[in-house]
């Protein structure tokens, strides 16, 4: 039986794990498609899958996203541009010697569980054309959730341009143009606002709104806010206490034409944004209800307007997929995937799962953590709970979720930093019984 491991994506989850494992002296195989190492932070990344835009900065605090014992550089601001953190993944790659142990190039096509427990890997080269099967005791799939857009149906038709924000890059070509942003998720506000000074006129439109959080919450960043005491609050205060420091910071947002949703704060993935109302405020960008239907030239809005529009980007979110599962295997329906900690589907213990997950926070300690535990497991030191007792709790989680935020395919891996962190850190300090 083969003890060795297979690793699928080096964006930031694929350096962790490999991080890991090297030190856990656990055997592996690492394959990403592009040409280096960063997944989404590697702009315009030869593996197809980026969605990184050229103003794109991190939505967390520098201090926040960096992993253990690896700080990110004081020259950085706050909140660090993508170039930033591609460069502090390489640096940090370079300085734990990972980016030797990588197969570049290479895609994995298929991943199948055998009867014995270990995984069959179909990989291809591809400048070769080359493919090989090896056998795996386990396989960590690191391969992102920002890449696959999904795009609404809508009813009529449009005489202009549709993209999806995954393929927005620069503002350059929308010089003097009408353009709707369609979704007010961080990458729809940050396009919106990058839009705006070149457009002829821009319009942002959204269900039902937003709650627009400034990066800086008296002059903190805003993440710094979320502290471990503060996440052990009831979460009516925690609400509360935030909801205060966001006024005390921002105002009433209903002072601007950006409507506030009907739900409270906490209760749906957070936007960021210190540019939007201003921007609204003096009109550069026009808030507008969802879209109805097109119309030729025009789009009409379910309050019954129309707008003429040259171009609708469309930062409507991304579906979870792995396109080296079968469906049958692991069922991504509305982002919707069971699993144990985030990590773990019951049915098939050694597919670990790292950095599949909407933090409020940062990915990459989480992810780093996930790496630690799924080591634990791996070299039988840590062990799981039985099927059944994973099971109930992923009911559980599942449950604890929707009673939270907004229904909505966004939030089915969310989870709350600190209360996360403290979780997988009992996993890893666990002893067997």
């Amino acid at each position: 039986m083969t003890h060795k491991v297979c690793i699928i994506g080096a964006g930031a989850s694929g350096l962790a794990a490999a991080k890991t494992l090297q030190e856990n002296d656990i055997a592996f195989d690492w394959f990403e498609m592009g040409s280096g190492i960063g997944g989404l932070w590697h702009y315009n990344n030869d593996n197809g899958r980026s969605a990184a835009y050229d103003s794109l900065h991190i939505d967390t605090s520098k201090d926040r996203m960096a992993f253990s014992g690896f700080p990110m550089s004081k020259t950085f601001p706050n909140y660090p541009h993508h170039s930033q953190v591609l460069e502090y993944f390489e640096r940090y790659a370079e300085h734990f010697g990972l980016n030797s142990l990588v197969n570049f190039r290479t895609r994995v096509d298929h991943v199948e569980p055998l009867p014995d427990g270990n995984y069959k890997v179909t990989t291809e080269n591809l400048d070769s054309s080359i493919k090989e099967v090896s056998t795996y005791a386990a396989v960590l799939v690191c391969n992102g959730h920002h890449w696959n857009p999904k795009t609404p149906d809508f009813a009529g038709k449009f005489d202009g341009e549709i993209v999806h924000s995954r393929y927005y890059r620069k503002p350059d070509k929308y010089t003097d143009k009408n353009v709707l942003i369609l979704g007010v998720g961080n990458s729809g506000v940050d396009i919106a606002c990058d839009v705006a000074p070149v457009a002829a006129r821009t319009f942002l439109a959204s269900r039902r709104g937003a709650h627009i959080i400034p990066r800086y919450l008296l002059g903190r960043p805003t993440d710094k806010w979320t502290t471990p005491f503060f996440s052990r609050l009831p979460f009516s205060v925690e609400q509360t206490l935030f909801s205060l420091i966001v006024w005390l910071s921002r105002g009433r947002q209903s002072s601007t034409n950006m409507p506030a949703p009907p739900t409270k704060i906490l209760t749906e993935h957070p936007t960021l944004s210190t540019e939007l109302l201003p921007l609204i405020i003096t009109g550069k960008v026009k808030p507008k209800p969802t879209i109805e239907r097109l119309n030729g030239s025009e789009i009409i809005f379910t309050d019954g307007s129309r707008e003429t529009i040259d171009v609708l980007i469309c930062a409507t979110g991304y579906r979870i997929c792995f396109p080296f599962l079968n469906n049958h295997l692991i069922s991504t329906t509305e982002n919707r995937i069971g699993l144990y900690g985030k990590v773990i589907h019951p049915g098939y213990p050694c597919l670990y799962f790292i950095g599949l997950i909407q933090p409020l926070g940062a990915i990459m300690p989480l992810a780093e953590l996930q790496a630690k535990w799924v080591a634990g497991l791996i070299t039988g030191r840590l062990k799981l709970p039985t099927r059944e007792k994973m099971a109930q709790e992923i009911i559980h989680d599942q449950t604890t979720l929707s009673n939270r935020y907004v229904p909505s395919s966004r939030h089915t891996i969310q989870v709350d930093f600190f209360p996360y962190k403290r979780w997988l850190e009992r996993q890893i300090r666990r002893i067997p019984a």
